[in-house]
């Protein structure tokens, strides 16, 4: 089942998240996020008419997706950056494709125009997912991010949700 993330839900997420956090260049956050961090995030993109999303099983949320403003600056207003998440185990189901494209209805029924996704190199699931989903490599940054004492680049990638 796929629905509107709540406070409620931040534990959950969080739990899910930190292993990313402790053990992958796929965030480049150092420092575990707590529940109470997490519900604030949560709050602040739903504040703006953004979704966040979550996907349970059995009762349990094993996914998340949402997608937050791009940058600041006023003429970014209507382009947003993507993020999703699967609980370890919960790939190769076909769970991701379903939560980003659930992702993606909701953005074309927001006011955005454009989505945009940076994905930490390499990470061949998530550029197959993107990919899959209709997404297009725009471009990649060489040794942007730093973690666990290694240089990583970030390939961009872009889809118009603007079609309606």
């Amino acid at each position: 089942m796929i629905r509107d993330a709540t406070s409620a839900d931040a534990a959950a997420i969080a739990a899910l998240y930190n292993p990313y956090v402790r053990e992958t260049v796929i965030t480049f956050e150092y420092d575990e996020v707590s529940a109470d961090d997490m519900a604030a995030r949560i709050a602040r993109v739903q504040a703006l008419g953004l979704p966040w999303l979550v996907l349970e099983d059995e009762g349990s949320v094993i996914g998340y997706a949402y997608a937050g403003p791009y940058r600041p600056r006023a003429a970014y207003l209507h382009s947003v950056e993507s993020t999703i998440y699967l609980a370890h185990g919960a790939s190769g189901r076909g769970l991701g494709r379903e939560l980003y494209e659930a992702l993606i209805a909701r953005l074309r029924a927001s006011h955005a125009h454009s989505a945009i996704s940076l994905i930490a190199l390499p990470n061949d699931a998530s550029i197959a997912l993107h990919l899959a989903t209709g997404w297009t490599e725009v471009g990649q940054l060489r040794e942007v991010g730093r973690k666990f004492d290694r240089w990583i680049d970030v390939a961009y990638y872009q889809l118009d949700v603007s079609a309606r």
